[in-house]
């Protein structure tokens, strides 16, 4: 065979003329006689172009009786044929007629191409020179036809579909959508894309709809709904063929069965539109030039059908840079026993006692604090039983006293798990192995949520049943039972609601009302919508204003429980009993606070502003300032607000000479503070992307700054874990940069002392003596501690190409410095379609290549390789798990609680099979 040839599909639609490139059948006997017993075959011939005759298949086939009637068939054959009847001398006629004229034209079209090519290559010697890249593009050709096996073709297969996720009933989803979309009973082009579900890449359906519309050698703008049938299952088709042929014939659009590099860069900056790739687009021309470069060696100018289908079936060969974590049998064989059917009481039981290990501590205090309610209020219910009052007001006098002294303990108690540099102290002490200091605020919550049952039950029976009963009372009952207590005249209602006690407990009543309703969920994030100025009463900023009316609650509470009406002796009334404590402890929180934030004097040395709404904050780094990675700070800027407070993870690492923050735009305080820096900081210089920034030559005033800190989080454990698994979702990924950081820091430290080690035993196997060997046993323990963490595992997961500005330069910094491979990075882009959609092979292969030659992916500008769509978490663990036997693994979470609840799962599901422990740990904002 000689030359290039563009193979034709075997399947052909009713509607279609007959190309110059036609596929005959013809059966023939291995016998010189025809006879019923022979066995006939039917053989499959590709005529092509360059008069080239290529065998397709030979299969068993019809045998097929020429006597001016039907034919006879003696057996079923798996591809369509042609039936012969008294019309078939004209077809055969017709037939060698446009054989004749396609090899004319072929042979006429090759001398065009040969002579251009001659011009535009200049060899000295005459046409050797491009002979032999003909001859060499041959043997590459030939190569790559031998190296295609039917496993490479499946692997290729799921590289490139058209449709993700074709359900069974998908062709009567698009049948629905013609018929709402079709005017006249056609479809026009530009309904396309809504029609087949691509309605987020429109321009890409639209160039699928122009390569199948050519393939009937028409230009149409309109299709009635059986053409569109036609288009559907030649898209759905599962024949790989197919899928690479449709996707070839949308580059190929002057469809001459070549690509040329403009024709490459086309398709590139289609497949970056359809994927929101915004930064492609500007780069596509290079990209060409990448994939030309790589498949046009002979530099032909073009590329051909095979070379697509090689790139393809290379794919990972160009990706083994991060290769997806391998299983060892020896691991599959220790975690098979979990795989083992369990009896439904063994399942039960094994859950139970899974939730046991990991809840623990949370069950203990709960039920701890649960007790101590039941307790005070058994207590004060059977205290006020004895009393004459009980003989009046009944059981609601009983239920009103007891939810109150339930009250005065959760009122107090509510402060402590905000007390932050407290709880950032006792989780550094053994108490941090009994208390789960990590859900402070859930706790803190559900007291509120206890605080409201007993407001409920102790105002609603002093209002609706208490008060109800005394004004109903008889004189005689009155004075013998509550005078002492209210006086010899029996009050109305309105003296009691007016009295100190009732006018204190109203308006707490009120305040309270005012500061749960917003700081509930839907107020907190602005989840609902009001219209102006109602509006001003949703987000953080009224959560955090409405919170400061506790103040005028707690000394309410206190003036409320020094006027009661049936407590006389001082030593009785104990609500500032418990209240002092808790109170004074939160005071002197918020004092310690005060002073050393302004103790803590930053200056800004840069600001960054990021795409994706991001601003970075760089900042001097107090010398008495001493964080673990993991940990929070506070920050206050006075020209947006003197008042707020706001709390944002740490991005350095302990052992930089500065503090970063980074603040995403999410409520009406950090857009009030990137607006601010917006307008002060510098604007963009040439060559660097947007970005607003502001360093120490920065001749404009920065706005002051103000930090509190550090406070304790759950990354700032991940020292005591074998393996960590980091998961961020976008600015989620905060927490774990700065761990990030840390662990590459420890790295060059390992490495540091492993030399001085080494050094040290060497000089001790010098010099003979006891403090040489004293002084290596104590290095040694020290190392020991330090390689804890073995490996460290880093999902980010983004909707935005820019998202990976934010931290491009520890990327780099972890990927160069970190050669023993301890910290593996995946970046994950969820905007664009997943690996294997059409939409996105060729970007993957550009991808591939070019990280190949240059060691940068393309989508996040670092050395770290950018996968598509989500993450498979199930597979994410498996790996893991097989990895890394026997280990304890820290799997810590940043950001919306969605995920966090199918992790926890996953965590659960794994502990239950094998011997890898999963401990899950979660963060939100």
């Amino acid at each position: 065979m000689r030359g290039a040839s563009l193979p034709t599909h075997e399947r052909r639609w009713a509607s279609d003329t007959v190309p110059a490139k036609t596929t005959l059948s013809s059966t023939a006997s291995p016998g010189t006689e025809s006879n019923s017993a022979e066995e006939f075959v039917e053989v499959t011939l590709d005529l092509q172009d360059d008069d080239t005759i290529i065998l397709r298949s030979v299969e068993p086939a019809t045998v097929i009786t020429v006597d001016d009637g039907a034919d006879t068939p003696a057996s079923a054959s798996r591809s369509p044929t042609i039936k012969r009847s008294s019309s078939n001398n004209r077809l055969r006629q017709f037939s060698q007629e446009l054989k004749a004229e396609a090899v004319a034209k072929a042979k006429q079209f090759s001398h065009e191409l040969k002579a251009e090519l001659r011009r535009k290559f200049s060899w000295g010697n005459g046409h050797s020179g491009f002979d032999s890249a003909l001859a060499a593009r041959a043997l590459r050709k030939q190569r790559a036809q031998l190296d295609r096996t039917r496993s490479g073709a499946q692997k290729a297969l799921r590289g490139l579909r058209f449709i993700s996720n074709t359900k069974a009933n998908a062709w009567e989803e698009v049948q629905n959508n013609f018929n709402k979309l079709a005017k006249d009973g056609f479809l026009f082009r530009s309904d396309f894309a809504q029609c087949i579900g691509m309605k987020d890449s429109k321009e890409f359906a639209l160039e699928m709809f122009d390569a199948l519309s050519r393939r009937r050698r028409l230009k149409v703008e309109k299709i009635c709904k059986d053409e569109l049938y036609e288009y559907w299952s030649q898209i759905t088709d599962q024949s790989f063929d197919s899928r690479l042929q449709i996707f070839f014939d949308m580059v190929d659009k002057n469809e001459d069965g070549r690509i040329t590099e403009a024709e490459v860069k086309e398709i590139i900056m289609l497949s970056a539109s359809a994927n929101k790739l915004s930064r492609l687009k500007e780069q596509a021309e290079e990209y060409a030039a990448l994939i030309m470069e790589e498949l046009d060696p002979e530099r032909l100018g073009y590329i051909e059908l095979w070379q697509l289908e090689t790139l393809l079936l290379q794919k990972d060969t160009y990706l083994s840079y991060s290769q997806a974590l391998s299983y060892t049998s020896q691991a599959l064989s220790q975690n098979l026993q979990g795989l083992r059917k369990k009896s439904r009481i063994r399942r039960m039981s094994s859950k139970f006692a899974y939730y046991l290990e990991e809840n623990w501590k949370r069950i203990w205090v709960i039920s701890l604090w649960i007790m101590i309610m039941i307790g005070l209020f058994t207590w004060k219910f059977f205290q006020y039983k004895q009393k004459k009052a009980f003989e009046v007001m009944g059981y609601c006098l009983l239920t009103a006293k007891g939810a109150a002294e339930t009250l005065k303990f959760n009122m107090a108690l509510i402060l402590l798990p905000v007390c932050r540099n407290t709880i950032t102290w006792l989780r550094s002490t053994k108490l941090g192995h009994f208390v789960p200091f990590d859900d402070n605020i859930n706790f803190h919550k559900t007291i509120a949520a206890a605080i409201v049952i007993g407001v409920i039950l102790h105002a609603g029976n002093h209002l609706a049943c208490d008060f109800p009963r005394l004004i109903k009372s008889s004189k005689s009952k009155y004075d013998e039972d509550l005078s002492d207590d209210f006086g010899s005249l029996k009050p109305t209602y309105i003296d009691l609601v007016k009295g100190i006690e009732g006018v204190t407990g109203i308006l707490m009543l009120i305040c309270m009302i005012i500061a749960f309703t917003l700081a509930t969920r839907w107020f907190r994030r602005n989840l609902i919508k009001l219209p102006k100025p109602f509006d001003r009463i949703t987000g953080f900023n009224a959560f955090w204003y409405s919170h400061h009316l506790f103040v005028i609650v707690y000394v309410l509470l206190v003036i409320h429980g020094v006027f009661l009406y049936l407590v006389h002796d001082w030593y009785r009334k104990t609500t500032w009993m418990y209240l002092a404590v808790p109170v004074l402890l939160y005071a002197g929180e918020r004092t310690l606070r005060f002073f050393r934030s302004g103790f803590y004097t930053v200056r800004l040395l840069k600001v960054a502003i990021y795409p994706g709404s991001v601003l970075t904050l760089q900042m001097s780094k107090p010398p008495q300032f001493r964080y673990k990675s993991g940990q929070y700070m506070f920050v206050q800027c006075p020209a947006v607000s003197p008042f707020e407070w706001h709390p944002f993870s740490i991005t350095s690492a302990p052992g930089d000479d500065y503090l970063s923050v980074h603040i995403r735009q999410l409520g009406d305080w950090t857009q009030a503070l990137r607006k601010l820096f917006s307008e002060v900081c510098e604007p963009p210089v040439a060559g660097k992307s947007g970005l607003l920034r502001a360093d120490e030559t920065t001749k404009k005033s920065l706005p002051k700054l103000l930090i509190d800190g550090p406070y304790g989080a759950p990354a700032q454990d991940y020292r005591k874990y074998d393996v960590l698994l980091l998961v961020g979702l976008g600015i989620g990924a905060t927490p774990f940069i700065s761990i990030l950081k840390d662990l590459l820091n420890n790295i060059v430290k390992m490495e540091e002392q492993a030399d001085s080690v080494s050094d040290t035993s060497r000089t001790s196997d010098i010099s003979i003596g006891s403090n040489d060997s004293n002084s290596s046993n104590k290095v040694s323990p020290k190392r020991k501690k330090t390689l804890k963490t073995t490996n460290a595992y880093f999902y980010w997961v983004t909707r935005e190409q820019g998202s990976f500005d934010w931290f491009k330069g520890v990327m780099n910094e972890v990927a160069d410095l970190d050669q023993r491979g301890v910290i593996e990075m995946h970046n994950y882009l969820t905007s664009v379609y997943e690996e294997g959609d059409a939409r996105s092979a060729l970007i993957t292969m550009v991808q591939a290549l070019n990280h190949a030659k240059n060691g940068v992916d393309i989508v996040s500008g670092t050395r770290v390789r950018t996968h598509f769509a989500r993450p498979k978490w199930k597979n994410v663990l498996s790996k893991l798990s097989s990895k890394h036997c026997n280990a304890r693994i820290g799997v810590f979470y940043c950001g919306a609680p969605v995920l966090a609840k199918e992790l926890s799962k996953l965590c659960y599901e794994f502990n239950q099979k094998g011997s890898t422990k999963f401990e899950f740990h979660k963060e939100h904002f």
